[in-house]
């Protein structure tokens, strides 16, 4: 069999799916090394017997639900690439607005300090110092099964700059020193689906963790917590910005005015929906001092 026919195969067995004849693509090209846009060159040629078998395996796993990136390893974002599996949030499109949210922000600050919280796969944090070498990034991250990617992918794409730091966002006092701060830019990507809407969701996201997706009953426990505690670990001046569901928004930024930020602002993706808010922590010594950086380990 040729890749040329495979690739046919492949299309027809996953019409089921919304982007199955794309997926099917992915998976060809991915398992079978093909280098990006080369595929015409190769379509001709035969394909190994084992790597058939491993492509229709792989396809009918898709069928039956399993998130195409958890198949392949890895995902790309911000354009670099980040492995991920069972136990760790895939990494999206849409979260590229936070980095260049971040970005922006720090823009003109020299050697900043900066931190993400519910790190994840580290693609926010290693997005961020890889765009900026100048910048030192803490990623902080409570799951077992998320942190070793989190090491894995901050020493792959922002070695030296970015540090995994293992800690519970929702006791920050009892978070390692190096989360204590202060920085000048804290990000998140926290959970903010609602539990009670967590059933609901597609059978792909349902596969990535809860504890990832579960924000509580009203899916604004982490921004509470962040916008109240960890607002208190920037410089004066700094900026928190976090990522948000569709509709929360305006939630999200009362939040944020209660945690003593100002010039609260909301950023919507290219979608038109409300995606990013950020604030500000004043300049001036009304807001309570940042933490000592000498704490407890996380429990």
């Amino acid at each position: 069999m040729t890749y040329g026919q495979l690739d046919n195969e492949l299309r027809r067995l996953l019409a089921p799916l919304e982007e199955g004849r794309r997926e099917g693509r992915i998976l060809l090209e991915e398992t079978c090394s093909i280098p990006a846009g080369q595929f015409p060159l190769w379509q001709e040629r035969e394909i190994p017997p084992e790597l058939e078998d491993r492509c229709r395996s792989l396809a009918r796993r898709r069928l039956e639900g399993e998130p195409l990136q958890y198949l392949l390893g890895r995902w790309e974002f911000f354009g670099l690439p980040f492995w991920v599996g069972p136990g760790v949030l895939i990494p999206r499109p849409e979260t590229e607005l936070l980095v260049e949210t971040g970005l922006a922000l720090l823009r003109g600050v020299d050697r900043p300090l900066a931190a993400d919280l519910c790190a994840g796969s580290g693609c926010i944090a290693a997005s961020l110092a890889h765009s900026l070498p100048a910048c030192r990034v803490t990623a902080v991250e409570w799951s077992r099964e998320a942190f070793p990617y989190l090491e894995r992918n901050l020493a792959a794409n922002a070695a030296g700059q970015a540090t995994a730091v293992r800690g519970d966002v929702l006791q920050p006092d009892r978070c390692p020193a190096p989360a204590q701060g202060p920085f000048h830019l804290i990000l998140s990507n926290p959970p903010y689906i609602p539990t009670g809407d967590l059933p609901g969701l597609q059978r792909e996201v349902r596969r990535e963790p809860a504890m990832a997706l579960d924000g509580g009953a009203d899916g604004l426990s982490f921004y509470r917590v962040l916008a109240r505690e960890w607002s208190r670990r920037l410089l004066p001046g700094g900026w928190l910005a976090m990522e948000i569901g569709w509709d929360q928004g305006e939630a999200v930024s009362r939040l944020f005015a209660d945690g003593g930020l100002e010039e609260v602002r909301v950023r919507k993706d290219l979608s038109g929906l409300d995606r990013v808010v950020a604030g500000r922590r004043p300049a001036g010594p009304s807001q309570p001092p940042s933490p000592s950086e000498k704490t407890e380990n996380c429990r």
